[in-house]
């Protein structure tokens, strides 16, 4: 339960990468490599109210790390291929996350927008555009390739998020080294699973396991994001509020820059964790394991025995 809590913090802090061979994705890369600090504010409206934390970002080449108001213990390290997690002085969990062969349709539209100043320096601002529709806003630093700013919108052209740099700086940063003495998730990469391989638009990248059941699946559409995790037992999830779809009942829980929604099925538990807008939760939803009541004699067997 810990380990799948603690990987919900990386997907709201860590930026999303896109599907390769697209023009976003060249577009997004330019920043993978750079070196620099910076501080930034997420601020979004959802469903549940909102949400806002202060995040900041030390990059230098393809090694990043981030730590949030939103837990003072936790810090991501994340690099080209992987990450890793860190509570408390220690290694909680680690993953290399490589987007497979498959790449996602090609279903942003990018306009450019122009020059624009951000923070005293240059920078070129762009429109995302989705099946006709506006999707995010970017503005991307000229000479780190940093994106400064992303506002990303709902299918009514309304704000749900913005995360923007408050400061940046090109002098590199130093990293701390971390002991490695807590519990470590090794989780490896398999070549496929019962999920489908494309939902709503989102493209199946990733997926892995580990010895105790634990599987993780990494979808993308090209910008926005999600995982979805399955676990032989329910998953817990803080704060929770229950919202019923057509696919069934779930509990979720959003955060600044990030939505997870858990359920029971069958033969386990399931979550599913990203920064996707609220209009697209009910579609992504429909096509994933639907909510079904284990029943007691389930439960109980579970929790004996997992």
């Amino acid at each position: 339960m810990r380990r799948l809590l603690a990987l919900v913090v990386v997907f709201t802090m860590v930026p999303v990468t896109a599907a390769s061979g697209t023009e976003l994705d060249e577009l997004l890369s330019r920043g993978q490599e750079a070196t620099y600090s910076a501080e930034q504010i997420i601020n979004c409206s959802t469903p549940d109210g909102d949400r806002d934390a202060l995040v900041r970002i030390d990059q230098v080449g393809d090694e990043l790390r981030v730590s949030s108001s939103v837990s003072d213990e936790v810090e991501i390290v994340a690099g080209a291929g992987g990450w890793t997690l860190t509570r408390g002085g220690g290694l909680v969990a680690e993953a290399i996350v490589d987007a497979s062969d498959v790449s996602a349709e090609a279903l942003y539209v990018v306009e450019d927008e122009g020059a624009v100043d951000y923070l005293g320096r240059a920078a070129m601002a762009y429109l995302l555009i989705r099946d006709g529709a506006p999707r995010a806003e970017l503005v991307i630093d000229d000479e780190t390739g940093a994106v400064v700013k992303a506002v990303t919108l709902t299918i009514d052209s309304e704000i749900y998020c913005e995360r923007r740099f408050v400061s940046l700086s090109t002098d590199q940063p130093e990293f701390e080294v971390k002991a490695n003495d807590a519990e470590k998730t090794a989780l490896m990469a398999i070549e496929s699973s019962t999920l489908p391989q494309s939902v709503a638009g989102f493209e199946l990248l990733d997926q892995y396991f580990d010895e105790e059941g634990f599987t993780f699946v990494y979808y993308s559409d090209g910008f926005f994001s999600f995982a979805l995790f399955e676990t032989p037992q329910a998953v817990a999830l803080p704060d929770a509020r229950v919202v019923e779809f057509d696919s069934g009942v779930y509990q979720r829980a959003f955060t600044a820059g990030q939505v997870a929604y858990v359920w029971e099925t069958l033969d386990g538990g399931v979550a599913l964790v990203g920064d996707l807008p609220p209009d697209l939760h009910a579609a992504v939803l429909a096509e994933m394991p639907h909510p079904e009541d284990p029943g007691f004699f389930r439960r109980w067997w579970r929790s004996l025995f997992g």
